[in-house]
């Protein structure tokens, strides 16, 4: 009787060697593919913080974008690899189903054209540091800062605070706001009977004791530039000013330029003329 035990409990053990085999196989390509996955996170997290501590913030800001990019790539090919393999592993030929991927990526192909064209955009954006994620931006028609770059689309959230998804397929032309250097523009409108160089005056001064202020003045770069008498308004001269600025920090700026030249101004006795409404007549028609 133990014989016949021992010889069952031995073919027994025999039959299902293969399958746990087989299991156990599995399980250490899932557990390679979890390494993987995690090994590749803490390399570019790695390469994230040792560039965070680098003093050109748009060169830090450029790598935590490309550190997404890139992450979402190598879990894909990594996610990818592991399935062929257990696919193979447990019995399925996946050359049959690369064929019919090939077949089918053809036929979504067609179908999927704009899906396509977003991916190769945002793939150019990211590579030609066209805008980082944190950059004040206006493409396709909406203004925001920019919150997340994928390959898919561009997330920004605007002044009012609605978010924007926008394809990137559909940017053809970017306007970054956050590179280098941004000008706050001035545009002062005087009375006629003013005197437009004791104005400039005027501007050089509020602009000199706006860059000693210690919240604004870290902001400007440099001296006002008067670019001198702008046009003639119905009511009004106008003037044209710049001020050089740290980039996304113009409105700011130029906001506070304004309220301190409105004062200035008031003080001086020259007062900013009204801008002139246009009434049209309204004909009402007749019986």
């Amino acid at each position: 009787m133990t014989r016949l035990l021992n010889r069952f409990g031995i073919e027994f053990l025999d039959d299902w060697l293969p399958i746990i085999g087989s299991i156990l196989h599995l399980l250490l390509i899932v557990l390679i593919a979890w390494g993987l996955m995690q090994g590749s996170r803490k390399l570019i997290r790695l390469f994230q913080n040792s560039m965070a501590q680098h003093p050109d913030d748009e060169r830090r800001r450029r790598v935590e974008t490309l550190g997404r990019m890139f992450n979402h790539i190598a879990v894909t090919i990594i996610g990818l690899v592991a399935g062929m393999i257990i696919l193979d592993e447990i019995g399925i030929s996946v050359q049959p189903l690369l064929a019919t991927a090939g077949v089918a990526g053809l036929a979504v192909g067609f179908g999927a054209q704009s899906l396509i064209k977003d991916y190769f955009g945002g793939f150019f954006l990211l590579v030609e540091d066209q805008l980082r994620q944190g950059d004040l931006v206006e493409i396709a028609g909406k203004t925001g800062q920019v919150e997340t770059v994928t390959l898919r689309h561009v997330r920004l959230r605007d002044y009012e605070g609605n978010v924007h998804y926008v394809p990137n397929g559909i940017i053809t032309t970017v306007t970054n706001r956050s590179r280098g250097h941004a000008f706050a523009v001035i545009d002062l409108p005087i009375p006629y009977d003013a005197d437009p160089s004791a104005v400039f005056d005027l501007m050089r001064q509020t602009a000199q004791d706006l860059r000693t202020d210690e919240r604004f003045g870290p902001s400007i770069l440099d001296d006002l530039e008067v670019s001198g008498v702008d046009r003639f308004a119905d009511s009004s001269v106008m003037l044209r000013a710049r001020l050089k600025t740290r980039p996304s920090e113009q409105q700011s700026v130029r906001r506070e330029y304004l309220r301190r030249i409105k004062l200035t101004l008031d003080t001086a006795g020259i007062s900013i003329p009204f801008p002139q409404l246009t009434v049209h007549a309204v004909t009402s028609p007749g019986p």
